[in-house]
């Protein structure tokens, strides 16, 4: 029996979501055992742009990804839907836009927009009162109770700890369904993070491989009392690495034959994304 992402954020262990950005990516992860899915919006910059995770990708953008993701796996997907895109309008618009495309979970952040990465300097932050505006739009919006809402504040950088916490009791008395206060700098700041809503709602911890964060396990993070786990951009850095070498290993020999040990041949490849199955499929209507 499959079960939703909101029961399963009801146990008590912790939660591990890898980031992925097309359905390849996430149909490799469903196939190695994880129970979610985070669709960072960064690396949908990274591989559908070619671009820094700075604003450029819209909501449609997004959404057609995530449908993609959605009709090819059965794993719950936590998107990031950045600031909504706009104002508490474009919310209410992207939140339905990316419920109708199957997310089980949709983040929100404060910042302004366009938006940065959140483990990049010079971010800016809008009001309290907007962002609590926008967070009771999206809310308002969703027409399934199973779809739930991330609040995100990037306040720290830009206000400091205790004013980001602020903005997180702020979110959390709209009623959202869990929280991300991102790029918390060390140990202590997690731990004061955990002490003070870990108890009480979903913690989410970000984590980003040279980002501001200090990289952990999940089980060290559930220690904390995170509930959420994601390393949402690992997977294209892993990626990136693995093309680097594939591609300078093509320029200088002029083959892939000293490739071959690290690459999946034409026909496991074809296993991989079931075409057996599909080519089955195919015949039954013949």
């Amino acid at each position: 029996m499959t079960i939703t992402l909101k029961q399963r954020l009801s146990q008590p262990h912790a939660l591990l979501a890898p980031g992925v950005y097309d359905a390849l990516s996430a149909l490799v992860a469903a196939q190695s055992g994880f129970e979610a899915l985070y669709l960072s919006g960064a690396s949908i910059a990274y591989t559908l742009l070619g671009r820094s995770d700075v604003g450029l990708t819209t909501c449609s953008e997004v959404a057609a990804t995530l449908s993609r993701i959605t009709e090819r796996v059965p794993v719950p997907v936590i998107v990031d839907a950045d600031t909504g895109f706009g104002n508490a309008l474009n919310t209410r618009r992207t939140v339905r836009e990316f419920e109708r495309a199957g997310a089980a979970m949709i983040q929100l952040e404060d910042q302004t927009f366009p938006k940065r990465c959140g483990h990049l300097d010079g971010k800016t932050v809008v009001t309290t009162k907007e962002m609590t505006g926008k967070l009771k739009a999206a809310l308002d919006a969703r027409t399934n109770e199973d779809t739930l809402i991330l609040a995100r504040t990037d306040a720290l950088a830009v206000e400091g700890l205790e004013a980001a916490f602020d903005r997180a009791e702020a979110y959390l008395d709209c009623g959202v369904d869990a929280l991300f206060i991102e790029a918390l700098r060390t140990p202590e700041e997690m731990d004061a993070a955990c002490a003070r809503f870990g108890a009480r709602i979903p913690l989410l911890a970000n984590m980003v491989e040279g980002g501001k964060t200090p990289v952990q396990s999940v089980t060290a993070l559930q220690e904390q009392g995170f509930r959420i786990v994601i390393f949402p951009g690992g997977t294209v850095r892993a990626v990136a690495h693995t093309l680097q070498g594939y591609y300078s290993n093509l320029q200088q020999y002029q083959t892939s034959t000293g490739w071959k040990k690290s690459m999946l041949d034409f026909n496991a490849l074809n296993e991989l994304i079931g075409t057996p199955e599909l080519m089955v499929l195919g015949r039954h209507y013949e």
